[in-house]
């Protein structure tokens, strides 16, 4: 698989980089410079603690909107390049609830991965929303970066699909031709654990297709080894993270020290 090219491991860890709330978002809280520095510090922890690789999301822009501001975007780019410098692993990007941006993102700054809900149509707290999975694979084309990896949501945290799709139906069309980077099975919100039956079931349908699936949210200390046994990889943040809500570097080494056991490394 592709992950193993990527991040030169089976079953990768990828931390995630949250980033402070950026200028345009209510939350912000007056300095562009504070939310970089925040951010480096973050990439550090994540780095020294041996993440496989890291993803770089505009997470705290709450309340969230599908209509990502100009301001925002200039902002996020503003804090993705001044990261760029020290990034040692591989990374991608996500600006929330927008998969055109996410993949203008990656393909400015040369991301090996950009997730987001990247096909479908969904509904939850902040409306009815929808995601062209056709239109989102011809842009990295047309941006002269096909070699992004698509890491799709398959069931969006806080949201519900629309239609009447079986998961059968639905692995099988966000595969179709190879084009699904990887399917990344949520819980019921950030941080909240993601059902073990439908993780395994969508990993088996997608097995199939030769495509990797990854728990999207919810991964614990005391559950990644298991996540592990079913997944093809885990997107991990909330639990990396201290009291301060900056990652913490010993808490990555603690996911790591499983992961190489599981990938049976040394």
């Amino acid at each position: 698989m592709w992950t193993k090219e990527v991040f030169g491991t089976e079953k990768p860890i990828i931390a995630l980089l949250h980033l402070d709330a950026l200028p345009g978002e209510p939350a912000f809280e007056g300095s562009l410079d504070d939310v970089i520095s925040h951010a480096l510090q973050d990439l550090k922890a994540i780095q020294d603690g041996g993440a496989d690789g890291v993803l770089i999301a505009n997470e705290n822009c709450f309340p969230i909107t599908e209509n990502t501001g100009t301001v925002t975007l200039m902002a996020m780019a503003g804090v993705v390049g001044a990261l760029k410098q020290h990034l040692r692993i591989p990374f991608g990007t996500n600006v929330v609830y927008n998969p055109e941006e996410t993949i203008r993102m990656a393909a400015v700054f040369g991301a090996s991965f950009g997730r987001s809900a990247f096909g479908g149509s969904f509904t939850g707290t902040y409306g009815i929303h929808h995601a062209n999975f056709g239109d989102n694979v011809r842009l990295k084309y047309q941006l002269g970066h096909p070699e992004i990896q698509l890491l799709c949501k398959f069931n969006p945290e806080g949201d519900a699909r629309l239609g009447s799709q079986t998961t059968k139906e639905l692995v099988n069309s966000l595969c179709e031709g190879g084009y699904a980077g990887a399917l990344c099975v949520s819980g019921p919100g950030a941080g909240q654990e993601a059902d073990w039956d439908y993780l395994a079931e969508v990993s088996a349908l997608a097995k199939k297709k030769n495509t990797p699936v990854f728990c999207n949210t919810g991964c614990r200390i005391d559950t990644i080894e298991k996540i592990l046994s079913i997944a093809d990889g885990a997107c991990v943040g909330t639990a990396l993270k201290g009291p301060d809500g900056r990652v913490d570097q010993e808490k990555v080494k603690g996911f790591m020290e499983i992961a190489h056991r599981v990938r049976g490394e040394n």
